[in-house]
């Protein structure tokens, strides 16, 4: 049985509190950091992308810095003879072997460079993402999809320029909204 007592407001379970207006500075600053970190991840995978065509492709070939090959070479890329043709984009799936010729020039692997750095900032722009999306007191479909912008390439660049739009919008709206003078209350007259 239900107590008698002051009726208590429904609360849904699907609505999030609004942000308070005392976190709008920390707010501007995560969004700040988000944007940056959105650019830098965005770059970082389409040059995983470039870096992936040229060594999984027929062309086989991975940059180098430095050694006997200058001061950038692109280096050729063994395929084993046990590599099917799809076991080049899946390299794990059999005893598929690919050997990189550079190593032997004493240059530095910018393509391994490359994946290993993208991989390291992926995951400050995954803290990026959770930054925002908690002070901005989103629901959890969206720190999804925000994570999704450093994975899918090009996206991160779409992610950062709308919910930069999207997080500026909401801030100016909630200020003048709180700048407005709520009205006074009508006086009853003198009796």
């Amino acid at each position: 049985m239900r107590r008698p007592g002051p009726l208590r407001p429904a609360i849904r379970l699907d609505a999030m509190p609004a942000p308070r207006l005392a976190s709008f500075p920390a707010i501007r600053n995560a969004l700040r950091f988000y944007q940056i970190c959105s650019i830098i991840t965005g770059v970082g995978l389409l040059l995983l992308v470039a870096e992936m065509i040229l060594k999984y492709t027929p062309i086989h070939l991975e940059l180098y810095a430095g050694g006997s090959g200058g001061l950038l070479s692109f280096q050729s890329v063994l395929v084993g003879v046990d590599c099917e043709w799809w076991s080049k984009f899946l390299p794990t799936t059999n005893s598929c072997e690919m050997i990189s010729l550079g190593d032997d020039t004493g240059g530095l692997n910018i393509s391994l460079a490359i994946l290993v750095a993208h991989g390291w900032f992926y995951v400050v722009y995954l803290f990026a993402c959770f930054r925002i999306w908690s002070l901005m007191r989103w629901k959890f479909p969206r720190f999804i999809v925000l994570a999704l912008g450093g994975v899918v390439p090009a996206v991160s660049f779409v992610m950062e320029a709308r919910v930069g739009r999207e997080v500026r919008a909401y801030l100016a709206e909630r200020e003048a909204a709180a700048s407005v003078p709520s009205p006074a209350p009508a006086s009853e007259g003198i009796r």
